[in-house]
């Protein structure tokens, strides 16, 4: 029996991040020229966490911003979920309490778990961001904050052409250094020439009940880093996020 085509790409992501997992926080710095870090650091800082923040970390890889974040507010409980074990083997030696192995578009989680949600260069992998939008929205309390970052198409034609020609170049030349396999991580610019502009994804997010605070542009438009409230509903108290 054929699989669905989002089961399928489930399926193959799962097992392309089982191969890469042991090098990917070293392929993020590279592609970032080291400022992967900085980039999530201010995603958290900006985030203005409450007091013992529950957080999720969303295709969370190996749980950077799950530390960032039990830096920033020591009474965090953060959440890391990833499509891939071996990925969350690797959190958890690291340090990580709490890790699950879960779909984006099927989260184990009651509406409003989290007090804000973070996401790295996981949306352009995920088989139906709006169904990804959607749990993420579900799961996140009134008035609490989405936070993303990813890479994005940039608005420019030409600097778009040259922003994944660029991609394509590193992802070879990583690919056959680190596993004699040029494909291995271009998947990136693959990824990329089906997606959005950072513009195109504040619409999206505002149509999926959020009001959007704040984005943060590197590398040319080609990284966005967004910041993003829940909507609350008409007559509640909820306290909202502070302004960024």
């Amino acid at each position: 029996m054929k699989l669905p085509a989002e089961k399928q790409n489930s399926r193959l992501m799962r097992a392309m991040f089982h191969t890469v997992a042991p090098r990917y926080d070293f392929i993020t710095r590279a592609f970032s020229y080291g400022m992967d870090r900085r980039w999530k650091r201010v995603g958290v800082e900006r985030a203005h966490l409450p007091k013992n923040p529950v957080i999720l970390d969303l295709a969370s890889g190996t749980g950077d911003f799950s530390l960032l974040a039990g830096r920033e507010r020591p009474g965090c409980r953060a959440i890391a979920v990833d499509l891939t074990e071996r990925m969350l083997h690797l959190a958890r030696a690291r340090g990580l309490r709490h890790a699950v192995c879960a779909d984006a578009g099927v989260l184990p989680f009651a509406d409003g778990s989290f007090d804000c949600v973070f996401i790295g260069y996981g949306l352009r992998n995920f088989p139906n961001l709006k169904t990804a939008l959607r749990e993420i929205e579900r799961v996140t309390r009134p008035g609490g904050l989405f936070v993303s970052l990813d890479f994005f198409l940039p608005s420019n034609r030409v600097l778009r052409g040259v922003y994944l020609s660029y991609l394509y170049a590193q992802g070879a030349f990583w690919g056959f250094v680190l596993h004699g396999q040029p494909r291995v991580y271009t998947y990136i610019p693959d990824s990329l020439r089906t997606f959005v502009s950072i513009e195109d994804f504040s619409s999206l997010l505002s149509r999926a009940g959020y009001r959007e605070l704040a984005v943060r542009r590197f590398i040319l438009g080609g990284i966005g880093l967004h910041w993003a409230a829940k909507e609350v509903a008409p007559g509640s108290h909820i306290q909202e996020p502070a302004s960024l």
